[in-house]
Parts: structure tokens; sequence; C-alpha cells
């Protein structure tokens, strides 16, 4: 994993992912627990892009959106799950440096574009709440495939940028990342380079990714709790309310996650907080996605009886 170079200089070729510990006893278990999590992730999630597709009540902007955001988990969880199934199956924890990096790139990729995602969504909901009226002829198919194509093209090419420059960096060991995938901070740790460009670009970026996105989605659902509240019957609260509920549990979900992993001090633990919230926003939240949605959706369901 590490070369000795003829500049007596050590040069990394490949990195170790610690993940959860050096439990051999834990493997068999830890595998069962991620296979089945990735096969109900996947199953749950094509399920829902299936009947998106198949039923034509369902051909509407907010399912439209949902099936984006569907294909987005499934990509989203093939990026790190097949890797940690592979690791705990065999033992072997290894990574070469390029597929590390290829791991990061497309993690990094489809989690901005997540990002963006959640936004439109939350637009989406604000329009047919706040905005009825208007909304047919706002959100029509044209802005639908704008706005879902630029999700997830911003996600694509925000972190080509910040992946080019922590690539670029020079690592000599050691060479074990203190998580479970190759995420950008425990990998910058491990550089002998100069980090402090990559650092702040990875700040930066991390912010354009989720601030601009956060507040989006925060403004539209505060105008959206405004207008329900203004409603004067408790059942027109209860139906206009119902038509965003799931996408607010996800947002919720996804961004308490992410807030907690960057708020809590890292810690030198084998299995440190940060870690254990990592598993919500990238690996847990694919598979609540597709359950929250058929499970509170009034539409998803009449739509399973038609079938």
């Amino acid at each position: 994993m590490i070369k000795q170079e003829w500049k007596n200089k050590t040069v990394v070729t490949g990195f170790i992912l610690l993940g959860f510990g050096n439990r051999p006893e834990l493997d068999s278990l830890l595998f069962l627990m991620f296979l089945s999590i990735y096969i109900v992730t996947i199953t749950g999630n094509t399920f829902i892009i299936v009947l998106m597709v198949a039923n034509r009540h369902l051909h509407t902007p907010m399912y439209f959106f949902l099936g984006n955001l569907a294909c987005l988990e499934i990509c989203y969880s093939s990026t790190i799950l097949p890797k940690m199934l592979l690791s705990y199956l065999g033992g072997d924890r290894s990574i070469s440096v390029n597929r590390c990096f290829t791991q990061y790139y497309f993690f990094g990729c489809l989690a901005a574009a997540e990002c963006y995602l959640l936004a439109v969504m939350s637009y989406d909901r604000y329009l047919a709440v706040c905005k009825p009226l208007h909304y047919p002829s706002r959100m029509n198919g044209k802005l639908c495939l704008q706005l879902g194509a630029a999700s997830w093209i911003s996600g694509f090419l925000s972190n080509s940028i910040l992946t080019f420059l922590i690539s670029d960096l020079d690592f000599c060991g050691p060479n074990e990342i203190e998580h479970f995938f190759c995420d950008s901070f425990p990998i910058i740790k491990l550089s002998c380079s100069d980090t402090h460009v990559a650092g702040l670009v990875t700040s930066v970026v991390a912010g354009v990714c989720s601030l601009p996105p956060f507040l989006l989605t925060f403004s539209s659902y505060l105008c959206i709790i405004i207008t329900v509240m203004r409603i004067p019957s408790a059942s027109g609260r209860k139906k206009a309310f119902s038509t965003c509920s799931s996408h607010l549990i996800v947002v919720i979900l996804f961004y308490w996650s992410i807030l907690t992993v960057y708020v809590l001090p890292h810690h030198d633990t084998q299995i440190s907080p940060n870690k254990v919230f990592s598993v919500f926003y990238t690996i847990l939240t694919p598979l609540v996605n597709p359950l929250i949605y058929s499970l509170r959706n009034k539409e998803v369901k009449e739509a399973l009886r038609k079938q």
C-alpha cells in the first residue's frame, strides 16, 4: 500500500478504510445488516421509480421530482455500500487511491445534488400550497425538466474542482482513513502536502452546496406553515399540510444528520459520533425515503391499489 521512491520519499498507493473498528467478530453481523439495508434501499427506490412511470395519475411535478430523488438514492447507496459489503465479507479493507478519489467524487456530487433536489421539491410544495392557482402554469413540464437537470448538473460540477485539488495532494503515510468511506476531511488529514487551499475550498464548496438549498427549503416551509395556519378549518389545514409532510420528514432527517456531523467536534474514539451520524445521511436516508413516501402518501397507496 506504501512504496518507497528514489528520493527517500514514501508514496501511498492505497488506503485502508477503518470502518467501525477492528472487530472481526462483528463483521458477519455488520455484513448482514448492511446487505439487508442495501437490498431494501435498491428495491424500494426502484419500486418508486417503476410506480411513477407506470401510473399516469402520478405524472405530476411532485412525483417527477420524487422519481429523480429515488434514482439519486440508488446511485448514492451504490457509491458506498458495495465496497463496505466486500470489506466485511472478505476482510479486505484496502482501497486504491484512484478508487478512493472516484468514490469521493461521486459521493460528493450526489450529496450536493440531493441538497439541490430537496430544495427544488420544497419550492414545488411552496407553489402548490401557497400559490395553488398559479401552480399549473408555473410548474410546467419544461420547468420541471430544467430544475431536475439543474440539480444533477450543479451537484456534479460543484465537486469536480474539489476532487481535483484533493487528488493532487501528496500522501506519504499513514494510509488509514478513519471512516467507512472516502470523505474529504479524513483524506485531507492524511496528506503530507500543504492542505490549506484544499481545506478552504472544501469548506467553501460545502457551504455553497448546502447553505443556499437549506435556506430556500427553510423559507419555503416557513411560508407553507404560515399559509396553512391561515386556513380556517382544521380539516383544511390537515389536508394542506399532508401534501408536504413526507418531504419535510426527509429534509429534517437529511439536514439534521449532516449538520450534526459538522457541528460535533472530532472524537478519537474507535467509533466516533461523527462516523455514526454519517450513517444517517449516507445509508439510512436512502433507505427511509421510499418507506416514508409510500406509507405516508395517499396518492401512492391509491396507485398501489389500482395496480
